[in-house]
């Protein structure tokens, strides 16, 4: 039995940390995008960051930041992994010395494969429903099926997911991992407690085959 591995992004309060944490999720994601409605500072992000224990991965989340910004994201939120969203190379990705996921937007078609060529030194790929030159947590979905199948590294599906969709997504597309923010939440970066729970429930019954706990 594989198991899907979970990411709440866009994380801005304790509280919500700390529900992701007793849910027991892989990963939370912090924003730190200009553009972002869910941009959290550098002192919420570290206090955030304080609340986790080890079992609990941090995805910093940038998009075109300039390297003194990634730097100090480095520096004092001590991420796990960085996530690029912007137009950043291979090289500028790499020159951090952390793992990294590359997004790849995903709202235009066309074949992800040449994208993820041009990041060989990626450890995962996020793919998302917005379009090229958009941040991510639009809340628009993609075809599934545009998935590369079999792919030699790890593939985060993002984009409409919802406690309502996300178990089909996962039985169809069977992705290592999903990827949700605006689809748990009530505003940005204010999640719903409810919503974070059966978001988590529906991607561990899909995971075990069960029936959809969403539904009925």
């Amino acid at each position: 039995m594989s198991r899907t591995r979970i990411k709440l992004c866009g994380m801005t309060r304790a509280e919500d940390v700390a529900l992701a944490v007793a849910l027991e999720v892989d990963f939370i994601g912090l924003i730190f995008a200009e553009r972002s409605p869910r941009r959290v500072a550098l002192e919420q992000a570290a206090a955030l960051r304080a609340l986790l224990p080890s079992t609990t991965a941090v995805v910093a989340l940038l998009m075109d930041n300039p390297r003194a910004d990634v730097d100090a994201v480095v520096s004092r939120v001590r991420p796990d992994v960085l996530q690029f969203h912007g137009g950043e190379d291979n090289g500028f990705c790499t020159s951090f010395g952390l793992p990294f996921w590359k997004a790849i937007a995903m709202g235009e078609g066309g074949d992800p494969l040449p994208a993820m060529a041009r990041h060989p030194a990626a450890d995962g790929f996020v793919l998302d429903g917005h379009a090229a030159g958009e941040a991510g947590g639009s809340g628009r979905r993609f075809d599934w099926d545009r998935l590369p199948r079999d792919a030699e590294r790890p593939i985060l599906l993002a984009g409409g997911l919802t406690a309502g969709n996300v178990g089909v997504a996962v039985r169809a597309a069977r992705p290592w991992g999903v990827d949700v923010a605006s689809g748990i939440e009530c505003a940005p970066g204010i999640k719903d407690p409810e919503a974070m729970r059966r978001f988590v429930a529906a991607v561990r019954a899909a995971d075990v085959g069960a029936a959809d706990p969403t539904i009925g």
